[in-house]
């Protein structure tokens, strides 16, 4: 069987191209008041996502076996898409760290 490489950055390209403004906007609001996402979920590329926790840096929502991780940073918000085999706590490090090294380098 040939192996079939995938272009992260055409997928990335791809899903951006979905993802809307008001979006990314309930995403970044859902940070300060997270009975918006309480009430109304996270929705994403057009798919709502049950949000199942968060705090005024973390949101972490879950859709069958798809999950959302996002962390807000001082001048970003990071937001993560995985899928069943990566587990939440896996996407969690890896933002949360991604997330991290930004607040140090003052992003």
């Amino acid at each position: 069987m040939e192996k079939v490489d995938f272009d992260d950055s055409v997928l990335f390209k791809r899903l951006l191209e979905h993802v809307t403004k008001e979006e990314l906007a309930k995403i970044v609001q859902g940070f300060d008041n997270q009975e918006i996402l309480t009430s109304g979920g996270v929705t994403l590329a057009g798919n709502r996502y049950i949000y199942l926790s968060g705090t005024d840096r973390v949101i972490r929502a879950k859709l069958g076996k798809f999950g959302v991780h996002c962390m807000k940073t001082q001048q970003a918000v990071v937001v993560s898409l995985y899928e069943d085999p990566i587990q939440p706590q896996q996407a969690a490090s890896v933002v949360e760290k991604l997330g991290d090294y930004l607040i140090t380098c003052g992003y």
